[in-house]
């Protein structure tokens, strides 16, 4: 039987190169006299290759805004990326052997132009062909499931991929407790499919009767609510039965706890932790990468570095309010169907936060979200 034919789809290239500078004003020295014909003609090009739009054709398909290489799959080999060092170095984990090989990224990956900064991040399923020097070369990155990303320099930033839950770690003393902060982590997660639960972290600063209001909020809307400390072991037990057999990212600002609850849950990790700054009042980044890291107990979980501001990435000011779970039975009733819920007549949104049925700090974040006042 003969062999399937692979598809063949046309792929834009990133540039290799940038402006072309002119060494020196050749027309004006040519019209003087001073240049000789051959110069000029050697010297000068209308368009450089740089500027040129770049496209190859390769065998392969596209899933979605990923381009899913066709490789020879004889010779490579599954696994896992449980690290990615900047664009080029990861560590893979082989799904047959459990071997961790370290590999780089194949140029036709890097140079395969997207929206995204990297190609390769921690949670990533892909192909690596092995070498002889116990490394290997990632191939192909397999259609991802569950991302949570951030817009970064005008492009995405996908932290992690192919995860099942975000665990929105927050700080109920050093640094302060920031709600909008933990609204924009459960817009992120929803945009990229992935369920979320909030650790209010830091429990033995606070008094949590004063909490309780914070609490009952979200889990009226359906966020599971686990107030942890590491110091005193309080809400331990009940995390580690929400990370069992699931693939959780922890994710929050810098100096919130998340490494030193991690290393609560299971010591043999030994992740790095420093204290706040208390200057600033702010945390230092300890976590330089995201990691993939397996229980004891089952599942994996994803220690990734502090954020201190979340832009979120590809989210249009009208479809913030689909994010906010509790807008829904209300949105209907506004007067106009593009009603943004800022100062339009008759909106059943700013109705309903007036009359008490809608909570004003959720609300302060949807505004922050829309009008981008951070």
């Amino acid at each position: 039987m003969a062999a399937k034919r692979q598809p063949k789809i046309r792929v834009q290239m990133r540039k290799n190169r940038g402006t072309s500078t002119r060494q020196n004003d050749l027309t004006r020295a040519h019209h003087a006299g001073d240049a000789p014909e051959e110069t000029a003609a050697s010297s000068e090009r209308v368009s450089h290759k740089g500027g040129l739009t770049r496209k190859r054709t390769i065998m392969g398909q596209q899933s979605g805004d990923q381009v899913v290489r066709a490789v020879d799959e004889t010779v490579c080999r599954a696994g896992r990326v449980l690290r990615a060092i900047g664009s080029t170095q990861c560590l893979v984990q082989d799904d047959v052997t459990g071997e961790v090989v370290p590999c780089t990224v194949r140029r036709m990956l890097r140079t395969m132009a997207s929206d995204e900064r990297t190609a390769v991040v921690a949670g990533d399923r892909v192909l690596y062909q092995p070498l002889d020097n116990q490394q290997g070369v990632i191939e192909r990155v397999e259609p991802r499931q569950g991302v949570i990303t951030r817009k970064h320099q005008y492009r995405e930033h996908v932290l992690v991929a192919n995860v099942t839950q975000v665990l929105i770690v927050a700080s109920l003393g050093e640094p302060p407790l920031k709600p909008p902060l933990i609204d924009r982590f459960l817009l992120s997660a929803a945009k990229g499919n992935v369920s979320a639960a909030i650790c209010l972290n830091k429990a033995d600063l606070v008094d949590l009767v004063d909490l309780q209001p914070l609490i009952a909020l979200y889990s009226r809307l359906g966020y599971p609510v686990i107030p942890t400390s590491p110091l005193t072991g309080a809400g331990l037990p009940r995390l580690r039965q929400l990370l069992r057999g699931q693939q959780t990212v922890f994710t929050g600002q810098s100096g919130v706890g998340k490494s030193t609850l991690l290393n609560a849950i299971q010591p043999a990790f030994e992740l790095r932790t420093a204290a706040i700054s208390q200057v600033t009042q702010k945390g230092r980044h300890t976590t330089r990468y995201a990691q993939l890291l397996q229980l004891d107990t089952g599942g994996w979980v994803v220690d990734t570095p502090g954020i201190r501001q979340l832009d979120l990435w590809d989210v249009g000011k009208g479809e913030v309010e689909g994010y906010f779970r509790e807008f829904r039975p209300f949105v209907p009733y506004c007067k106009y169907p593009n009603c943004l819920h800022l100062d339009e007549s008759e909106c059943a949104i700013r109705q309903a936060v007036h009359a008490g049925f809608l909570s004003r700090q959720r609300y302060e974040s949807y505004l922050r979200l829309v009008v981008g006042d951070d």
